[in-house]
């Protein structure tokens, strides 16, 4: 059976008992579970002794976890068994270590997948990995602040109208994909402000590749704009985005945690919620301007492409 690793880690401002006993009660888990916030109303039950509990959904399928070993604390094992989309078991275990006067905590899977998978493995690492992180940043959240920043609704299948537009095309880290927008949104401010172009609507950001192996991705950052300039500086791309018809996840939140609104959006996707066109790239749409919304309030609209 193909063999698989992940291991990640973060900082929590809190007190190692703090945080084992937020990880060990089961009942906080979807107020920070990486793969609930795609399905916030799957069917949660628990074990009467609280070591246990299982979901059942239509986005999230279907399984059961049961803490083996818990010495508090420092260290939960636990056996995760997926039972639907197909059947697997895996080993999960948090650890808890003192870091200054707070906790670092490291969650960690040994699982294997059926052995017709086998070409699967880097990539279900990678993703588990993707999704570590999330759950992790939004346990810090709910530890620390009482509430996670992340919030998703899910208003399906809306008619996009299309758009003309310029912008930069760039490929980089995943993990520094912030600070290059960033530098891609300051040079087309510049652009727009020297040529005298309004924008027609808010930015755009199309995701023309995700590479979570190799964690890169190639995006364009964009403008929309009524009449494509006959000409650009370097660096800056005329293209356009057809009308069609797009399934979309709100995101409210900081753009950090706008992982949860894509892999929500690609979990709908496999659950057959919605089916993706092809040829057409998904795309963002920002509803507010982050230099005067709290990062709280930042609304994100993700759109996938969908088959009427």
């Amino acid at each position: 059976m193909p063999r698989f690793t992940v291991s990640k880690s973060i900082r929590i401002q809190a007190p190692a008992e703090t945080v084992h006993a937020s990880v060990r009660d089961f009942k906080q888990w979807p107020a920070w579970s990486p793969w609930l916030i795609a399905e916030p109303d799957s069917k949660l039950s628990y074990s009467d002794d609280g070591k246990g509990y299982a979901w059942d959904g239509k986005i999230t399928g279907s399984g059961e976890m049961e803490v083996i070993k818990d010495d508090p604390p420092h260290e939960i094992r636990s056996k995760l068994t997926f039972l639907k989309p197909w059947k697997s078991i895996c080993e999960t275990s948090f650890f808890f270590k003192p870091s200054g006067d707070g906790t670092e905590v490291t969650w960690t899977m040994n699982g294997s997948l059926p052995i017709f998978m086998f070409w699967m493995s880097k990539m279900m690492s990678a993703f588990i990995g993707m999704d570590y992180e999330r759950g992790l940043t939004m346990l810090k959240q709910h530890i620390e602040g009482g509430e996670v920043l992340s919030k998703l609704a899910f208003p399906g299948i809306q008619s996009y109208p299309g758009c003309r537009y310029v912008g930069i095309r760039a490929t980089c880290s995943i993990d520094e994909i912030g600070p290059a927008m960033q530098r891609d949104m300051a040079r087309l401010v510049q652009w727009c402000e020297q040529s005298k172009t309004t924008p027609s609507a808010p930015p755009i950001s199309i995701y023309h590749q995700w590479k979570p192996v190799a964690r890169t991705a190639e995006y364009t950052l964009a403008f929309p704009v009524e009449t494509a300039p006959s000409s650009l500086p370097d660096g800056l791309i005329n293209g356009e985005l057809p009308e069609c018809n797009c399934y979309v996840v709100r995101h409210t939140g900081p753009y950090p945690q706008l992982g949860n609104a894509w892999s929500a959006g690609m979990m709908h996707g496999r659950a057959n919620v919605f089916s993706q066109k092809r040829g057409i790239p998904p795309f963002e749409l920002y509803h507010n301007d982050p230099t005067e919304t709290p990062e709280s309030e930042l609304i994100t609209l993700v759109h996938f492409p969908a088959k009427s």
